[in-house]
């Protein structure tokens, strides 16, 4: 079955928007994994607008989590944006000192929203294999995050990768308008790609509980869910959202 993590991001987004420790990303945690879920998802970003440096390190202390911490490796070292947070100590470093289960490594930028494309390996290959090197050698399992395009991922295995994450927005916004066959065939066939390569395969960013029973892609390993799964879990309880997204998974991959 495909494996489900949940992105912890804008749990702790709501939880800046008041000077508090409340919501505390690491008692949902709990109750995602109590509840059913298989993994937990963070991406830090430098400015630190939701998850934190100090929540990272707190979830990687917590034990019995498959941690995935998403972001870009050539993120330096940032102060604070105010007192009473920890400085952002630079992506790699932050990975060393919690050495998660899994790195997926996003070209995103501080100015982004939130990420909005995959890596192109032809530029950023020579860049990337260092460091694909040095986060294996500390126990890391790698996924790139890639657009669902298969010459690219074919570049992928060559750098040392274990995993690719495919984008899925141009998917979601396809099934949104009721015409999403076309895009699914294409994710297909990048993923048809990553497994003659031997890569594994992960899918994130917009996927929720309409479009997902609908991601027939097969060998599928994860999913990354956040931006929906908050919604769903304010609408159903984390307990019962967490059962409905393992129920629309139960659908993935079938013909």
């Amino acid at each position: 079955m495909t494996q489900l993590s949940i992105n912890l991001n804008k749990i702790a987004l709501i939880r800046n928007a008041r000077d508090t420790e409340h919501p505390d990303p690491c008692e949902f945690a709990t109750s995602v994994m109590q509840a059913g879920a298989h993994g937990i998802t963070v991406h830090p970003r430098p400015d630190q607008r939701h998850i934190r440096a100090e929540d990272c390190v707190r979830l990687g202390a917590m034990g019995g989590i498959e941690l995935n911490i998403e972001g870009n490796p050539f993120a330096s070292a940032q102060s604070a944006p105010r007192a009473g947070i920890g400085d952002y100590p630079g992506f790699l470093a932050l990975i060393e000192r919690i050495r998660p289960e899994q790195v997926t490594l996003v070209p995103d930028s501080n100015d982004q929203l939130t990420s909005d494309h995959g890596f192109d390996i032809t530029r950023d290959g020579d860049r990337l294999l260092p460091v694909v090197e040095q986060l294996k050698d500390w126990g890391c399992r790698v996924s790139l995050f890639m657009d669902p395009e298969p010459t690219q991922i074919g570049l992928a295995r060559a750098l040392g990768a274990d995993r690719v994450e495919l984008y899925t927005e141009t998917y979601a916004v396809a099934h949104a308008r009721g015409d999403f066959r076309s895009s699914l065939t294409q994710f297909q066939e990048a993923a048809a790609e990553a497994a003659l390569n031997d890569l594994g395969i992960n899918a994130g960013h917009d996927l929720n509980l309409s479009n997902l029973p609908d991601f027939h892609i097969d060998a599928l390993l994860e999913v990354s869910i956040g931006h929906a799964f908050t919604i769903d879990a304010l609408r159903y309880g984390v307990t019962d959202a967490v059962g409905r997204y393992l129920q629309a998974l139960d659908a993935v991959g079938r013909p």
